[in-house]
């Protein structure tokens, strides 16, 4: 059982945890995504381990969360995992196989590399085909710890991702809006075109 006093700290994200660990399946991974609405910049995909003896207070839903708390929280949790691992799956595969299967590419790959393999597999909504019991849950980024803390790494490394970008391409503004369908980000498409980083299938409107 977690300690209470944690849980309560975290609003008692654990039923999913819980459950699965109450059927012998005691290695549960959460799986996460962070970028699939973007105009620019690949779809990034986390899974990860939890140690549940090793807690992390204020993880919730990452769009929950401010940047800086996030941050705080990517560190700490990196600390605390057991295993975790990040996947980009870039702009040109998700013009080629749309956005949504390049997320359970993105998402499987993630599972697919994690040491010690999970005995089950919690997933914010999306079903994936991978050797484990996999959970899918609506919403889970706001009811399960594992795909909570998932998602903070996801987001942050995305984030990142576009941070890095934007050096490459200062035009855009991709430090600002992330790749995300501003209006300013709209308008730097139509007076500067397409940059490499830019999704075909999804800026066909504006170009």
């Amino acid at each position: 059982m977690f300690l209470e006093i944690m849980k309560s700290e975290i609003n008692n994200l654990f039923s999913y945890e819980e459950a699965c660990i109450s059927e012998g399946l005691n290695l549960v991974a959460g799986v996460d995504e962070a970028g699939r609405g973007p105009l620019a910049g690949p779809v990034t995909a986390v899974a990860v381990i939890c140690d549940f003896k090793k807690i992390t207070p204020r993880v919730n839903d990452s769009k929950k969360l401010s940047d800086r708390v996030r941050r705080l929280l990517y560190d700490e949790l990196k600390e605390s995992l057991i295993d975790y691992k990040i996947v980009n799956v870039s702009e040109t595969v998700i013009d080629e196989v749309n956005i949504l299967n390049a997320t359970k590419m993105a998402m499987s790959e993630a599972v697919l590399n994690l040491n010690p393999k999970p005995n089950a597999v919690l997933v914010d909504a999306v079903k994936l085909n991978i050797p484990f019991k996999t959970i899918p849950i609506i919403h889970g980024d706001a009811l399960s710890y594992s795909i909570a803390s998932a998602s903070i790494i996801a987001k942050v490394s995305r984030d990142d991702y576009m941070l890095a970008l934007s050096k490459e391409y200062p035009e855009y503004g991709f430090e600002i809006h992330k790749g995300y369908g501003t209006k300013h980000h709209i308008e730097m498409i139509k007076k500067f075109g397409a940059c490499p980083a830019h999704r075909a299938s999804f800026i066909k409107k504006f170009v």
